[in-house]
């Protein structure tokens, strides 16, 4: 009766309260993938100011980490946030994509949905907040060619893309650094979220041929109002690494 009065007092306030099993923790997931393929660096692709790489370091995982961002309000904040980690470092600001060359960025108000591409009402709709404000020109490169300068023979890389609907872009300028990639961590939407943006099935896809497998998934961006899943967070892991 206790336990009931509580749980119900705490969905009264929008909050819900559950017993932590590792299995369907999502930060468990990811500290279990990085200490069991024995992870020496970590790309963080579309870092924004850093969330993901104080996660991990919170989670235990003490070595390189490099940041990509292309905003350049978020990317001052990540190279300030990462000025006293001497194993985290900050690219110069730049998308990565599918070529080399310049591109235009679109600024959303909530900063984590900027993206490359065009944004859709299923997306703003969502959220409001995400809605663009502005765009900005920047530096686009392909994995492939910057990630050399950050990568040893023996690295163990764990990539994680967070690139709001580029996804395909990224890993298709990536098959070499995804030949010595043991783990990659990416957003997969259900539904069409920006212009043109490869869906669940084509990532999942373009993934199994470059030789992983599903290893976990989790439910990430959902529409309050509806209730509807419209993205997952996964972690794929190469198939002879499992």
């Amino acid at each position: 009766m206790v336990k009931n009065f509580i749980k119900s007092a705490l969905l009264a306030a929008g909050l819900e309260l559950r017993r932590h099993n590792p299995a369907y923790s999502a930060e468990a997931q990811i500290a279990n993938v990085l200490r069991r393929q024995v992870i020496d660096c970590v790309f963080d692709v579309g870092a924004n100011v850093g969330q993901f790489a104080r996660e991990v370091r919170r989670l235990g995982y003490a070595g390189d980490i490099v940041s990509f961002e292309p905003l350049s309000s978020a990317w001052a904040e990540l190279a300030a946030a990462s000025a006293n980690d001497a194993r985290w470092s900050v690219a110069p600001r730049m998308a990565i994509g599918a070529d080399d060359g310049e591109t235009r960025i679109n600024i959303a108000g909530n900063s984590v949905s900027s993206s490359v591409l065009d944004m859709l009402q299923s997306h703003a709709g969502a959220a409001p907040e995400s809605r663009y404000t502005g765009h900005e020109a920047v530096r686009v490169a392909r994995l492939d060619t910057v990630a050399p300068d950050y990568l040893t023979a023996d690295t163990r890389l764990y990539l994680k893309i967070d690139t709001q609907g580029f996804e395909a872009a990224v890993l298709a300028g990536a098959a070499q650094t995804l030949a010595r990639t043991h783990a990659v961590q990416l957003e997969l939407s259900l539904t069409a979220l920006y212009a043109g943006q490869a869906r669940f099935e084509a990532i999942v896809a373009t993934l199994h041929a470059a030789g992983f497998e599903i290893w976990t998934l989790w439910p990430g961006f959902a529409d309050v109002a509806s209730g509807r899943l419209l993205q997952i967070d996964a972690i794929f892991v190469r198939t002879e690494s499992q």
